[in-house]
């Protein structure tokens, strides 16, 4: 009997451990630049877009390669409903920090409302950072399309 107790006992420890991923500071510094693009979206501001990118950024989305110019031009110059609204939530799954570079996967689920209709929209994305001049900036972004409803 006793060893059913401390055999329970390890399974619903090793289940807590496990459910609560602790994130180093600077695991989350990069995170946050994630975050902080994905917030310049949100509010259709190029400037801080690029601030977070590097010149030379590459986004993989739905089969395509873009670069800054076609993000740009896609999420921000022809996005010109006046009610849109981008709320993101972020599932930060693995974030692997060396000096000068990051890895970042995540599931990111955003609920956009444009033109008077709301969407969700689902995807499991992994993004690659450099650090230049001590600031994290993308460098590469892979997007997975998840579900969308």
């Amino acid at each position: 009997m006793k060893k059913i107790i401390i055999l329970i006992i390890a399974i619903s420890f090793s289940a807590c451990l496990q459910a609560q991923q602790l994130f180093t500071a600077r695991q989350q510094e990069v995170q946050q630049t994630v975050v902080h693009l994905f917030n310049a979206l949100s509010n259709r501001d190029s400037v801080s877009l690029k601030a977070n990118s590097t010149a030379d950024i590459s986004l993989y989305e739905y089969g395509q390669v873009w670069n800054m110019d076609t993000l740009i031009l896609k999420a921000i110059t022809l996005n010109t409903a006046i009610d849109f609204k981008r709320t993101n939530t972020f599932d930060f799954i693995n974030t692997t920090t060396d000096k000068n570079s990051a890895w970042v996967t995540y599931r990111l689920q955003s609920v956009i409302t444009r033109d008077g209709k709301q969407a969700t929209v689902q995807w499991l994305e992994t993004v690659f950072l450099i650090k230049q001049k001590k600031q994290w900036k993308l460098k590469y972004l892979h997007s997975t399309l998840i579900k969308r409803s």
